[in-house]
């Protein structure tokens, strides 16, 4: 008798684990199914059955379980460190275990937590960007949902790290159904719940800050329940979070040198299995803060503070249903909430002087922004043709809207001498809303030539009613492992993005206007009054980032990846307000001597004059171990330039000549490590972070508030940060603890943040801020372990 050759089937699941496989042929397989976040499931002797004359091929359908908890001493393993070769660009994946393995500040955030992503650089505000663009221009979905805030465009949505299955990261898809994120796509999935009752808590002790003697600086406790509402049909996870923070700038005299926060958030995930071929989601995320005294800085005391409040709704429903032939379409519904309110300490002047801000706030306001989508995508049955072809087609459609109603106070600046060298008032209406729809549809080909090549080819095109244009972008990608190189893949590809409007940008003209008067230090004026208004130019086009990346994934021994990526992304046509006066008649001429023009119109016409331009090489090494524990390492070389880095607004009272530098998050050069590693001793572990990266830019500008030399022409010391823990798991009775101690910053490196920035002024240059060393402890509620006969 004579051996039939192996023959291999795949197939790809999708964000749940659930896949269907079509077996053409009756006998003997051996099946395994290993996904990161799930546990393996495997058969090594699996038989199926002839099929009756006249039916369809045997259909296998194999949902996995997600992983909620490590409370059992087996240990389930499959085969880390292989490479994903239905993949045509490098991914970074966090899992949730990682998530709140590894410390970081302010650790019960998850957008503290994206800092452990090496294409992710935190600027010196705390905004997030993801490979060199702005945080507006990254796509954060959930469950295949557009999460992006819808008044800001950020990734504001809070949520605990247990809600979280993993986050998936790419810098440029080649599939076309991803259409809003030039500068990336951040993909959240939610953890599902089980057929037995759970529950988890985390961080029942409060943290301790060593910056200012020893004071509880957060205390952020957070639990998880989760289980059946029909075992074997319907399940749920929801976790609910709430947090205190007392934050200290030690720079302020005691009594005004802190302010605290309050925070609560609730995500409850539901998964409903209506029939073996049908999946139903549905969840709802709820944010709410209050933060008195918001803003305080040693630049700015508390009377220049506001008291913030702020809601957000995010609600989904989505339904899957796969067929015969390995086809499945799912649609789905979500809506977006945000209302934010921002009111001042008081009503007296607020002033801008050399040293700092001082006063009350001069915007008291109140902003709505809502976003409702619908989804649709089709995977067609899989076909062969020159190899094997799987076909998805979709689209979706979103409606926007967002309104405001802000009152503006006046400004003063102060100049060297202590008087007022410019004024700022504000004319018209703050009051004004306006709404957009945006529609998209895409189709993608997965062409799989062997083993060995996948090539993505795909088309999608974009529409919005502000602009009136429909848009179309290519996209085309490729995955290869050379012959005798399984374990390696090369991978590339390019895609154009085109980026959608922004409300807030084509609100603009309809806001209020700003009125400046420039003064002598004798009080005479010497340029003025010039009224700033925003108008759309004609013809204004969507701007498009064109996306290429080449990258390379090995297996090495001991289940350790290497990662290669190169990037690399030019925006053009970008949005941005210029201004129309002749130069004769701005501020830098009339210092130099031209006369003051007198009462004038400052134009500021929207137009696609900006570029954009980020270069990158990421090399990394990760290596899982034995267990839950795993380390990485990364390098990343860099640059984000543009040629109209400030984005000129009605409450951007900068005047910028040369607007040509590098962006403010850029940061040529990091290394990034971090790890959780056992260590000699039975069930103890010590986890770390070490983030290391060039000091981030920032400007000069002088006593009248216009920019000195060109932008961002000036830097931050070093950024240096590692934070220290050592953690033991441990039985008492039935229930398994973890407890954790620590310090971050544990070198107590001024990591500053802020600078006095005015030329001429008491203390130019001197930098501030950062977080300061801090005592961490954290104690995890695992569950109940099982008794010796059930495992």
């Amino acid at each position: 008798m004579v051996a039939q050759p192996a023959k291999n089937f795949e197939a790809t699941s999708d964000p749940t684990g659930a896949f269907v496989m079509v077996l053409p042929e009756p006998g003997a397989y051996a099946l395994k199914v290993d996904r990161e976040g799930f546990y393996v499931f495997s058969d090594p002797a699996m038989e199926i059955p002839a099929p009756s004359p006249g039916a369809p091929a045997f259909e296998l359908h194999v949902t996995l379980q997600t992983i909620y908890e490590i409370k059992d001493s087996v240990e389930v393993a499959g085969q880390p460190g292989m490479v994903d070769m239905d993949r045509t660009t490098p991914e970074t994946t966090l899992s949730s275990r990682t998530l709140y393995d590894i410390p970081f500040p302010n650790q019960n955030s998850l957008r503290s937590g994206l800092r452990l992503i090496p294409g992710l650089v935190q600027d010196s505000n705390g905004g997030i960007h993801l490979f060199g663009g702005s945080e507006a221009q990254a796509q954060y979905t959930f469950e295949g949902f557009q999460l992006n805030d819808p008044l800001t465009g950020r990734f504001d949505a809070r949520m605990s790290l247990e809600s979280v299955q993993s986050v998936d990261v790419v810098a440029s898809q080649s599939g076309a159904e991803f259409g809003r994120g030039a500068a990336g796509t951040m993909a959240l999935h939610a953890r599902t719940g089980a057929d037995q009752f759970q529950f988890s808590s985390t961080d029942i002790f409060p943290g301790f800050d060593l910056g200012r003697g020893v004071r509880v600086g957060s205390f952020t406790p957070r639990a998880n329940f989760s289980g059946p509402w029909w075992k074997g049909r319907a399940w749920f996870f929801n976790t609910i979070e709430l947090q205190y923070t007392d934050t200290v700038v030690p720079q302020l005299p005691a009594g005004g040198n802190s302010f605290t926060s309050w925070r609560v958030d609730d995500l409850i995930h539901n998964q409903v299995n209506l029939t073996p071929h049908n999946n139903l989601f549905a969840g709802l995320l709820f944010n709410y803060l209050f933060a008195p005294r918001n803003g305080l800085t040693f630049l700015d005391p508390t009377e220049t503070t506001v008291n913030r409040q702020s809601q957000q709704w995010f609600g989904y429903l989505k339904d899957q249903h796969s067929f015969s032939h390995s086809s499945l379409i799912e649609f789905g519904l979500a809506a977006s909430r945000t209302h934010s309110r921002e009111v001042p300490q008081g009503d007296s002047p607020y002033l801008i002087t050399p040293d700092g801000r001082q006063g009350n706030f001069y915007e008291n306001a109140r902003r709505y922004a809502t976003r409702e989508q619908a989804l649709l995508n089709y995977f067609l049955p899989a076909f062969e043709f020159l190899g094997r072809h799987q076909l998805k087609t979709g689209g979706d459609a979103v409606r926007l809207d967002y309104s405001q109603n802000i009152d503006r106070s006046d400004i003063d600046y102060l100049g060297l001498a202590g008087t007022v060298v410019r004024q700022v008032s504000f004319v018209g209406s703050g009051r004004l809303s306006r709404a957009n729809y945006e529609n998209s549809i895409y189709v993608q080909d997965s062409w799989r030539l062997g083993s060995s090549l996948l090539i993505e080819m795909g088309g999608r095109s974009d529409h919005d009613l502000l602009l009136g244009h429909w848009n179309t972008s290519p996209r085309a990608g490729f995955g290869w492992s050379p012959p005798k190189m399984e374990n390696t893949r090369i991978s590339g590809g390019f895609a154009r993005i085109f980026d959608p409007t922004d409300l807030l940008l084509f609100t603009r003209p309809l806001d209020q206007s700003a009125v400046s008067t420039y003064y002598d230090a004798s009080g005479n004026v010497i340029y003025g009054p010039i009224t700033s208004v925003y108008t759309l130019g004609p013809h204004v086009q969507n701007p498009r980032a064109d996306i290429w990346n080449v990258g390379a994934e090995r297996s090495l021994p001991k289940a350790m990846q290497a990662k290669f990526q190169w990037l690399e992304r030019h925006s053009t046509l970008g949005f941005d307000y210029v201004n129309s006066l002749p130069a004769a008649e701005q501020l830098p001429e009339i210092l130099n001597g031209a006369p003051n023009p007198g009462p004038v119109i400052a134009d500021y016409v929207l137009s696609n004059q900006r570029q954009d331009k980020y270069d990158s090489v990421e090399v990394a090494l990760r290596q899982p171990l034995k267990g839950r524990f795993e380390w990485m390492v990364s390098y990343t070389r860099s640059s984000a330039t543009s040629n109209a880095v400030i984005d000129r607004s009605v409450d951007q009272p900068l005047m910028i000549g040369n607007d040509t530098g590098p962006l403010p998050w850029d940061a040529p050069n990091r290394l990034l490590s971090w790890g959780y590693v056992p260590v000699w001793w039975k069930n103890w572990a010590v986890a770390y972070m070490l983030d290391w990266h060039s000091g981030l830019p920032f400007s000069v500008q002088d006593q009248y508030g216009q920019i000195v030399g060109t932008v961002d022409d000036h830097r931050f010391v070093t950024f240096f940060e590692l934070n220290l823990f050592v953690e033991r798991q441990l039985t008492i009775r039935t229930y398994r603890l973890a407890v954790r101690a620590g310090l971050n910053n544990v070198t107590g490196r001024q990591n500053s943040n802020a600078v006095e920035n005015v030329l001429g002024g008491p203390n130019y240059l001197y930098q501030y801020g950062g977080q300061s060393r801090s005592l961490n402890f954290r104690l995890r509620f695992l569950g109940k372990t099982k008794p010796a006969s059930q495992i």
